[in-house]
C-alpha cells in the first residue's frame, strides 16, 4: 500500500515561500520538492523533520516460478 505524500506550500506576507513535506522518509522529500525549489529560486534554509531520519520504505516485487 502506498503512503500518501503531501507538500504544504505557505507564502508569507513578505513573500517568503515555505515547503513542508509529509509522508516521505529520507531523501524522498528532497526529490519531491526539487522541481519547485528550482523554479522558486535560492533555498535560504532547510529544516529536516523527524520523518527525514526515518528509514525509507522499500517495496520489492518478487516472482516465484513453480516447477512443472
Amino acid at each position: 500500500m502506498a503512503v500518501r505524500q503531501e507538500i504544504d506550500i505557505t507564502i508569507t506576507p513578505d513573500g517568503e515561500v515555505k515547503l513542508t513535506v509529509r509522508g516521505a522518509a529520507g531523501d524522498q522529500c528532497l526529490e519531491l520538492t526539487k522541481a519547485l525549489e528550482e523554479e522558486l529560486g535560492i533555498v535560504v534554509d532547510r529544516e529536516k523533520t523527524s520523518e527525514f531520519y526515518q528509514a525509507e520504505a522499500h517495496v520489492a516485487d518478487s516472482v516465484k516460478v513453480g516447477e512443472d
